[in-house]
């Protein structure tokens, strides 16, 4: 990478591959449906030493990778929906009896919508079980599934951790799922990739609008959080796109004997040069794709449809 330039990726997966060696502290399982076309990547870390290497937390990180889940489909990708709940079953093991469903970002911007379009299409059944009991409600190996959708501090003045715990503080949930949007280092992986991990979330890390994180040390009960990458740093484009440049340069006759300026720089100045470039005008800037409305309703589907089957269903 160009010195000091920072990839910004909320996936564990994509920061473990800016290592080309084995890193003492994370360890790495893949697995891969062939079928159904469904790659899992489990990366563990371990250690407090990985932990630092790797930027994140210590915990368990699973990454489901789906090609075909940015187009549409008519059963919003049923498979999908049953190997996330698979992966959530086994991550949350049996604590499934009262769970708090955190919608997170801004409902109005499209891209940070997943985390309330999920919860719109929860089956929500804390109220029925507390009024009518599990048996008249058909509702035997449920869970107590609630759900709230804190918005954004310019929303609501507060941030979203002090909802949360107020919430929690009433409620009493034995668990909190979290749902956000996420932001990925590489553009293939735009909504095409669900990340599940049991470190908890800091909203809007990947962006650089960084939070106060939501984890099982600041609420008080364990945080699940699922989220699919919906942007892509602009820098991050551009940057891959000159260094490809810059190395067909060095490996062009041609090119090099086009002369000029640029071709007299060292592959070190130019790499400075790119840097210099990047920094003052596309640092803030996120792209995300042109049919992002119609692909975060799908979206949604897919995974409150995952959260019904492991809770709602028993």
């Amino acid at each position: 990478m160009l010195g000091k330039f920072q990839v910004r990726t909320d996936l564990a997966l994509e920061a473990k591959e800016n290592f080309d060696a084995r890193l003492r502290g994370v360890n790495v399982e893949e697995e891969a449906d062939e079928e159904r076309e469904i790659y899992t990547t489990t990366v563990t870390i371990e250690t407090e030493n990985g932990a630092k290497a790797m930027g994140k937390p210590v915990g368990t990180y699973i990454t489901i990778e789906a090609p075909n889940m940015s187009t549409p489909d008519e059963d919003y990708h049923r498979e999908i929906s049953e190997e996330l709940a698979k992966r959530l079953d086994h991550m949350i093991g049996g604590r499934k009896d009262s769970v708090l469903v955190v919608g997170l970002g801004n409902r109005e911007v499209t891209p940070d919508a997943l985390g309330p379009d999920v919860v719109n299409n929860l089956q929500i059944t804390r109220h029925m079980i507390r009024e009518y009991g599990r048996m008249p409600a058909g509702m035997e190996a449920a869970g107590e599934i609630s759900a709230i959708v804190p918005g954004v501090m310019a929303q609501t003045g507060m941030e979203t951790l002090e909802i949360i715990r107020g919430v929690v503080d009433e409620t009493k949930p034995g668990l909190v799922i979290a749902i956000d949007a996420l932001a990925a280092r590489s553009t293939k992986r735009l909504n095409r990739t669900i990340q599940i991990t049991d470190t908890g979330i800091n909203p809007g890390s990947g962006v650089g609008n960084h939070r106060d994180a939501i984890n099982e040390e600041t609420i008080g009960v364990p945080v699940i959080a699922i989220g699919v990458p919906t942007v892509v740093d602009a820098a991050t484009i551009v940057n891959d796109t000159m260094e490809e440049l810059v190395a067909e340069m060095d490996r062009s006759d041609r090119m090099q004997m086009l002369g000029g300026t640029l071709g007299t720089l060292s592959y070190a100045e130019k790499h400075e040069m790119i840097q210099e470039l990047i920094s003052p005008h596309l640092n803030t800037m996120f792209v995300t794709p042109k049919d992002i409305d119609e692909t975060v309703k799908y979206l949604s589907y897919t995974i409150s449809e995952a959260l019904n089957i492991a809770f709602a269903a028993g």
